[in-house]
């Protein structure tokens, strides 16, 4: 079993992330972290957890690639970002699964944003809605299927998940894991949150005209109907919209506001 983190700058949380995978349940567990040349804390607390520690560039993409490839030895991969933790059976959980049944490629995994601020208590609301859709992406996969389907797409910076979950689906089929792993967001902050997706909207025209404007993903993952709508009601989700109106409407003005980020960066562009 082996575990990839890419890594930039992540001296507050990276101990964490390391700390709930040495309390995982399932042992031993090769951790692997790739750092995209931090300049604080992250190396020297990461080589507190594991010897696998790596300095690469310079996207998220190639590291994951160079951990995955080069590095890892596991028959499973589970990919992690910085901020993450995991629940302390997921990986019990996940092997199981994938042990049960050879045509299952890979793993969706349940994830939770924590955080107590009224913000991360809305993207704690908005992120229940992506699991297993579209907006999702696996996260746990068979190492020697990931290698096969070539891995992350290293032109991508944005949407390489996405990019992968289409390929990768070509030799088997997805499943569900209901174990979280949890996304720390106590810390959201509105600008720095559409600045990072001003970043990632710059890249989003490799993926697009990677598969076409006509792909049906590509219209669910882009398109305002399924973004604003869509994925928000589909398979009765729409009762829990209803369960909280004034988190509904928090949710819906941060997907409005990552629209019209996406959109003035497109027109900036495109002049």
């Amino acid at each position: 079993m082996s575990v990839v983190i890419a890594t930039k700058n992540a001296e507050t949380h990276i101990a964490q992330c390391l700390e709930s995978l040495k309390r995982q349940t399932y042992q031993p567990i090769e951790v692997i972290v790739v750092d995209n040349y931090s300049t604080d804390k992250t190396i020297e607390i990461a080589k507190k957890y594991t010897l696998r520690v790596y300095s690469l560039g310079p996207e998220r993409s190639t590291q994951k690639n160079f951990g995955s490839n080069k590095i890892a030895t596991g028959k499973y991969l589970l990919f992690l970002d910085s901020d993450m933790t995991v629940s302390k059976n997921l990986i019990r959980t996940c092997v199981a699964k994938m042990e049960q049944d050879s045509e299952i490629i890979g793993l969706y995994i349940r994830e939770v944003v924590t955080g107590k601020s009224f913000w991360s208590r809305v993207r704690r609301f908005e992120r229940s809605f992506y699991n297993a859709t579209v907006i999702d992406g696996l996260r746990f996969l068979r190492r020697n299927i990931f290698i096969k389907s070539g891995g992350f797409d290293e032109k991508l910076y944005a949407c390489e998940d996405w990019d992968l979950d289409k390929r990768i689906k070509k030799y088997g089929r997805a499943d569900f894991i209901s174990s979280p792993l949890f996304h720390n967001e106590s810390k959201f902050d509105i600008k720095q949150y559409l600045d990072k997706k001003g970043y990632y909207s710059t890249n989003f025209n490799v993926y697009i005209n990677k598969w076409g404007k006509d792909d049906p993903d590509i219209h669910r993952q882009f398109g305002p109907g399924y973004r604003l709508f869509g994925v928000f009601v589909e398979d009765g989700k729409w009762k829990k919209l209803l369960e909280d109106p004034i988190l509904t409407v928090c949710m819906l003005f941060l997907r409005v506001l990552a629209g019209w980020k996406y959109f003035v960066i497109r027109l900036k562009v495109d002049l």
